[in-house]
């Protein structure tokens, strides 16, 4: 069975480098993100990004994936594929990116909104912000990964949202992934318990309604049963005694669609 890789103060600090970038990353696909422009071209310009900042993209060729990022659609959960798709008006768009910089991992997605979305699916957006908040709020020493879990489960059914159970966070830093799993359900006390040294991605991804999902063909995509959007959001967070450390940040694609706003 492969262990848990804890990581000193120094490593965490390598880490979050990685994850700054990431996040850098996707700031720089949110200044061109909007109607129009193909997934292809946000692939292309985000791979360009993490070179010139001599990073490599983590998931250019991971286990054969094509592309250096996910670029998920509406009813996509995750792992969607960088195509010659325009986006439209009203889409919503999952980029899950990582980087390899210095040797360490960094991983973070966001969910964007292309122009005006409905308010249903807006509702989606900010309750899955609001699961991630609250996952990551249980990432401190002496909770437990069903602690995360729980804390994602119960706020996204009480809104009547879908829980994806097939997909999971995971581990971080020396790999794009490694132990321990980080799902997106649970029970309060259960599980591995969290120590210093932990750097875990959590990355809950909630579906509209049913909690169901279905694999492509091209053995990646993964998208909702019932054709209903899903919503994903993701940190890479070190796990410290009082408070957890979020490695990576969504400011900089804040401050970016607030200017363009």
């Amino acid at each position: 069975m492969p262990k848990i890789l804890y990581k000193s103060v120094e490593e965490i600090e390598l880490i979050r480098k990685s994850s700054l970038l990431v996040s850098k990353t996707l700031a720089e696909v949110a200044k061109v993100i909007g109607p129009g422009i193909t997934t292809a071209k946000l692939n292309e310009l985000a791979e360009t990004y993490i070179r010139d900042n001599n990073g490599v993209p983590a998931f250019l060729n991971y286990n054969g994936f094509p592309y250096s990022l996910c670029i998920s659609l509406n009813d996509q959960v995750v792992h969607g594929f960088p195509g010659k798709y325009e986006l439209r008006e009203g889409d919503i768009v999952s980029v899950d990116c990582g980087v390899v910089l210095d040797k360490f991992y960094g991983d973070s997605a966001y969910t964007f909104e292309i122009g005006e979305i409905d308010s249903e699916t807006k509702k989606l957006l900010e309750v899955t912000r609001e699961c991630l908040k609250l996952g990551v709020s249980k990432a401190v020493v002496g909770m437990r990964l069903g602690d995360i879990g729980y804390a994602v489960q119960e706020h996204a059914e009480k809104h009547g949202y879908g829980v994806v159970k097939e997909l999971v966070g995971h581990g971080v830093g020396f790999k794009l992934h490694e132990k321990p799993e980080v799902p997106n359900y649970g029970k309060r006390g259960s599980g591995t318990k969290l120590e210093e040294g932990m750097v875990l991605a959590i990355e809950p991804m909630i579906n509209m309604k049913r909690a169901g999902v279905k694999f492509w063909n091209d053995g990646w995509t993964v998208s909702t049963v019932d054709g209903l959007p899903s919503a994903h959001y993701e940190h890479t967070v070190a796990v410290k005694k009082g408070q957890p450390d979020i490695l990576s940040t969504f400011d900089y694609i804040e401050e970016v669609l607030k200017q363009k706003n």
